[in-house]
């Protein structure tokens, strides 16, 4: 026979778990949640218009662009960094649009003036 007060060699020393916490009740539907979601702010809409406007009609880009930075500095909405890419690359189109005119009017002017196109 087996002495009870003797340690078992096939049991380990390791203390038994802790008991688990309690389990949290699920929230109800409806139940405000007691932490608050992030405010989203709204983008400033000239500020994307500008930006879109940029790639088609440049000039349209740098008027918004300007209205969307000034409405933005006013109120504080998302958006200055599309305004900017919009005047950016609204200006530079302007800039490349105007040279492209200059250079077809001249190229025009030559071929009228040497005489190689004939007007009626």
């Amino acid at each position: 026979m087996t002495d009870p007060n003797t340690p078992d060699p096939n049991a380990s020393n390791v203390p038994p778990p802790p008991p688990a916490p309690p389990a949290q009740p699920a929230p109800s539907y409806g139940a405000t949640p007691s932490y608050g979601a992030p405010a989203t702010q709204k983008t400033n809409v000239l500020a994307i218009v500008s930006l879109v406007s940029a790639f088609f009609i440049s000039l349209v880009a740098i008027i918004t662009g300007h209205i969307a930075l000034n409405q933005i500095k006013k109120t504080g909405e998302q958006g200055r960094g599309l305004a900017i890419a919009g005047l950016v690359i609204g200006y530079i189109g302007l800039v490349v649009g105007i040279i492209f005119a200059i250079v077809w009017f001249a190229i025009i002017g030559a071929a009228i003036s040497s005489g190689t196109v004939t007007t009626y």
